[in-house]
C-alpha cells in the first residue's frame, strides 16, 4: 500500500492506496473484470476505465489526481504510461503463485478483529489502524446482503508485524467497544471448535427431541393397550420354591394361551398374562385338576386382577418386556427378546406366544424370537451457516479496497 509521504495530500494518499489495492496481491487474483482488462493491452488499463470503479470514483474523478498520487507513491507497484493515460502493475512485481505455501504465509501474517459498530466505514478502520503496523490489506467482512458484519481481516506485510500488533494494548477498544483480536490461525481454530460444539449440541438436541417424541408415542400406545387388555391377568402366590415358568405353561396347556410369565424362580408370587380371558383359563385348568389348582403339589392362591391394579401390573409387564428388548438389542442379541430374563427362555415369554403389539420403540408385546432387529439411523443434523463465514466470494466484477 502507498506509504504516508509528506508531499502527498490526504486525498492523494487515499487514491494511491485504493489504486494499489486494485492491482495488489489480494484483490487482483479474484477480480474477474480487472483481469479481463489486463488481457487487452499487455497489462495496461486506461485511467478512464479505472475512474469507473466505485470507490475510486468517490475519491476523485480527475485522472491528474491519480497520476500525481502514483508518481509520489514509493511502493513501485504500478507503472504509468508515457502519455499518462494508462497504468499497469510493474512487470518487476509479478503476482505471487496462489499455492498452499503462499496461502499459509498470508494466514500467518493476518489478524482477525471483531467488535466494530456495524455502521463503521473502511476509512474509519484505516484511520484507527494508522501507525499500528505496515498493513498490506484490509478486508471488511460482509454478510450475504453485503452488509458489514463488524469484523475485519488485516494482512500485514510481515509475520513479525502481525505478532507485534497482537501484543499492542491500544487495539483492545474502538470507540468504547471492546474488541476481539486474534491471529487468523487462532480465529480458525476458534471457529472449528464452535462448529464442533454446535454440531454436537444440534445432534444432542435432535436426539432428545426424538426421545421425547418416542416417549410420547409409547405413552399413547401404552394407554391404548391398557384400555384394550382387560381380564387377562392372573396373579398367583404361595410356596413356589421349586416352580419354574415352564411349569405354569404345563398346567395351563390346553386351557389358555400364556403370553407372558412375570415370575422369578424362588419368588413367592407372580403374574400370568393370557391371550384371552384369564378367568376362563383358570376355571378350565381348575376343573381339569379336580377343583384345586396346585403347583407341584403346593397350594397356590389365584386372583384375576381387575381395575387399576390390573392396569398397573400390565404396565409393569410391558415395561419389563421393553427393557428386555433394549438389552438384547444393545448387546446384539438373537432378535427381539432373544435373551434370557424375566419372561422365560426364548424371549422371556415362555413357549406359547401371542401377537399383541406395543409399538413405542418397535417393541412387540410377545415373546417370539424374531430375527428382524432393525438398526436406527442417526438423526439428521440440520445445516446451519455460522455467523462468521470465512472469506469473500471467489470472484467479483468490481471490488473496492477492503470490501
Amino acid at each position: 500500500m502507498a506509504e504516508n509521504q509528506e508531499e502527498m495530500s490526504p486525498i492523494e494518499m487515499k487514491v494511491a492506496r485504493q489504486v494499489e489495492y486494485y492491482f495488489g496481491d489480494h484483490n487482483l487474483p479474484r477480480d474477474k473484470f480487472l483481469k479481463e482488462q489486463l488481457q487487452l493491452d499487455d497489462g495496461w488499463v486506461t485511467l478512464e476505465t479505472m475512474l469507473k470503479f466505485n470507490r475510486l470514483k468517490s475519491l476523485t474523478t480527475e485522472s491528474s489526481v491519480v497520476i500525481s498520487a502514483l508518481q509520489k507513491s514509493k511502493t513501485g507497484l504500478l507503472e504509468i504510461s508515457e502519455d499518462k493515460t494508462k497504468i499497469r502493475r510493474s512487470p518487476d512485481k509479478p503476482l505471487p503463485e496462489q499455492n498452499d505455501e503462499y496461502k499459509d504465509a498470508v494466514k500467518h501474517r493476518s489478524v482477525y478483529i471483531k467488535g466494530f459498530p456495524l455502521e463503521t466505514t473502511l476509512d474509519q478502520v484505516q484511520e484507527w489502524l494508522n501507525g499500528k503496523g505496515n498493513i498490506e490489506n484490509i478486508q471488511m467482512r460482509k454478510n450475504v446482503h453485503r452488509q458489514f458484519k463488524g469484523s475485519v481481516f488485516i494482512c500485514f506485510e510481515t509475520e513479525e508485524s502481525s505478532k507485534q500488533f497482537l501484543e499492542r494494548s491500544d487495539v483492545k477498544t474502538f470507540k468504547d467497544n471492546e474488541m476481539l483480536v486474534l491471529s487468523r490461525e487462532a480465529y480458525h481454530a476458534k471457529k472449528a471448535e464452535e462448529r464442533k460444539n454446535f454440531k454436537a449440541e444440534t445432534k444432542a438436541k435432535a436426539k432428545q427431541e426424538k426421545q421425547q417424541q418416542q416417549k410420547h408415542a409409547e405413552e399413547k400406545e401404552m394407554g391404548l393397550l391398557l384400555d384394550e387388555q382387560t381380564g387377562c391377568l392372573l396373579k398367583f402366590s404361595g410356596e413356589l420354591k421349586d416352580v419354574s415358568r415352564e411349569d405354569f405353561h404345563a398346567v395351563f396347556s390346553g386351557h389358555g394361551k400364556i403370553k407372558w410369565v412375570d415370575f422369578t424362580r424362588g419368588a413367592k408370587e407372580g403374574t400370568l398374562l393370557f391371550d384371552g380371558n384369564a378367568k376362563e383359563a383358570f376355571e378350565k385348568a381348575k376343573e381339569a385338576n379336580e377343583g384345586e389348582l396346585k403347583m407341584k403339589g403346593s397350594s397356590v392362591t389365584w386372583q384375576v386382577l381387575e381395575g387399576d391394579e390390573e392396569k398397573e401390573v400390565l404396565k409393569k409387564i410391558i415395561e419389563a418386556q421393553q427393557e428386555s428388548y433394549n438389552r438384547s438389542k444393545g448387546r446384539g442379541g438373537r432378535g427381539r427378546f432373544g435373551g434370557r430374563g424375566r419372561g422365560g427362555r426364548r424371549g422371556r415369554g415362555g413357549r406359547d406366544q401371542g401377537r399383541t403389539q406395543f409399538q413405542g420403540k418397535k417393541t412387540k408385546f410377545d415373546s417370539d424370537n424374531e430375527d428382524d432387529d432393525e438398526g436406527e439411523e442417526a438423526p439428521a443434523v440440520p445445516k446451519r451457516e455460522l455467523e462468521d463465514a470465512d472469506g469473500p466470494p471467489a470472484k467479483v466484477s468490481k471490488t473496492e479496497n477492503g470490501s
